[in-house]
């Protein structure tokens, strides 16, 4: 195949300026060092249907750092990953010097794979009979990029607020696939801006319906629109988003037909799951016997809840994690027809409609409750709704990835802000609204070599 001397380069380059590790490189290296080079519709395809680059490298920070698990000062002691440890506690200090932050790293590698992508499509000539290959393949590229882009700014710049969004550092939003070009930190409005400029333009080009569950669709990017629109307040557009989503797909899984194993929800994909992706699994995130459920959100679910036996497992009178949707036992970050009611429920609360709320909300615990026990929920106002909505929301999403965007945006208003806290032998760690460590720390290998700011901490 055609090589090209100077990607062996620009891979070396890329290393240095995100810390990616060597071994998940652009693209494998041969003996010679000489680097594959995309030279057809297929190579692209090939490159976006890459799945461990793809989807299994969701952020673990926020899962870790919030208040879904719990652990104890034994079991931090013992573990492997000094990350994990400083994050449990949201040190000032995350990382170890020089090193390599995945969170950061394995996005902005996806990143790279998405704007190499564009590029080649933009220069190729496509016959007609590949024209629509090559729409999907740009969608592809367009949806993980956009993607990628959200949850970099979900980790490492403060929560999107209207008023401050254009001053508030963001991240580097490069669109280009030359890592020549020093990155800057866009503000947190344009940030956003670009992600969803690029899942529209992705919703109109991707198929209603992918091949694997592994690959984006339209309601896929519809579902990813209405969850940054959810993140940033824009609950008409979030509505909106989420009402083409299930449009196009509305699938439910009946909890009373599953059968969970010891660490997951199902042997096989559930039929709800729209687009499937996984946390790249450190110590804490790992669905294991490491990381203890909030006990105090176990106890509230109705003994008639499903989701009780099918989320949880009890070992050593403590309820521990199993209800991921991933069949290898990750931690599960991917868009699923039960996150789509319940933003369009809470939305249709927001927005004042409280029937159209409950129905969705019904809809959906409806599925969860062992068969013939289930009595609808009714609200007497749309701020009642909310509240019932808010509240399956986090018995429904815990280990999903999702936490950390909600504690962000819901710790903005007073009537549903939180105050994560955990106790290590007898010392009491908090993480107030609006503190500064929302933001996790930039890794310093960036800031070296970019010279962008560091994150307050």
């Amino acid at each position: 195949m055609k090589t090209i001397k100077y990607l062996t380069l620009a891979v070396l380059l890329l290393w240095l300026m995100t810390g990616c590790r060597k071994e998940k490189a652009f693209l494998d290296a041969k003996t010679d060092q000489q680097l594959f080079v995309p030279s057809s519709l297929a190579d692209l395809a090939n490159m976006m249907h890459d799945e461990r680059a793809f989807n299994m490298a969701d952020p673990a920070l926020g899962q870790v750092g919030c208040d879904d698990q719990y652990t104890t000062k034994t079991v931090l002691d013992g573990l492997s990953s000094n990350i994990d440890r400083n994050a449990y506690t949201w040190a000032k200090m995350v990382y170890d010097p020089g090193q390599d932050v995945p969170d950061w790293s394995l996005k902005y590698t996806q990143v790279y794979y998405c704007n190499t992508v564009l590029e080649f499509l933009a220069k190729m000539t496509v016959q007609d009979a590949q024209a629509a290959q090559a729409r999907e393949i740009k969608g592809d590229a367009l949806f993980f990029r956009g993607k990628a882009f959200y949850d970099l700014l979900n980790i490492f710049s403060l929560p999107y607020a209207p008023v401050t969004a254009a001053s508030t550092p963001g991240i580097p939003i490069r669109l280009n696939a030359d890592i020549n070009i020093r990155s800057v930190r866009s503000s947190v409005k344009d940030g956003y801006a670009q992600a969803i400029t690029d899942l529209v333009e992705a919703a109109g080009l991707l198929p209603v319906s992918s091949a694997y569950k592994t690959q984006p669709s339209q309601p896929a990017a519809y579902g990813m629109l209405a969850r940054i629109y959810l993140t940033m307040g824009e609950h008409q557009k979030a509505y909106e988003a989420a009402d083409k989503a299930l449009s196009l797909y509305s699938t439910l899984t009946d909890y009373s037909t599953l059968r969970p194993g010891t660490r997951a929800i199902s042997t096989a994909y559930l039929n709800e799951d729209i687009f499937h992706s996984v946390i790249a699994v450190t110590s804490l995130t790992s669905i294991n016997s490491v990381a203890i459920a909030d006990t105090l959100l176990y106890r509230s679910y109705a003994d008639n809840d499903l989701r009780k036996t099918a989320f949880f497992v009890i070992r050593n009178n403590s309820p521990y994690f199993r209800g991921t949707y991933d069949p290898k036992r990750q931690p599960y970050t991917g868009l699923a027809t039960d996150e789509l009611l319940l933003t369009r429920a809470e939305c249709s609360a927001r927005l004042g409609n409280t029937a159209a709320a409950m129905k969705d909300l019904n809809t959906l615990l409806a599925t969860r409750w062992k068969p013939g026990t289930f009595v609808d929920f009714s609200a007497s106002s749309p701020e009642d709704a909310l509240m019932q909505v808010l509240k399956e929301r986090r018995k429904e999403l815990l280990f999903r990835g999702l936490r950390w965007a909600d504690l962000r945006r819901l710790n903005q208003d007073a009537r549903t802000a939180v105050t994560p806290a955990r106790v290590l032998n007898g010392t009491r760690f908090e993480l107030m609204p609006g503190d500064l460590r929302y933001a996790w720390p930039i890794p310093d290998i960036e800031i070296t070599y970019s010279g962008i700011p560091q994150n307050p901490r």
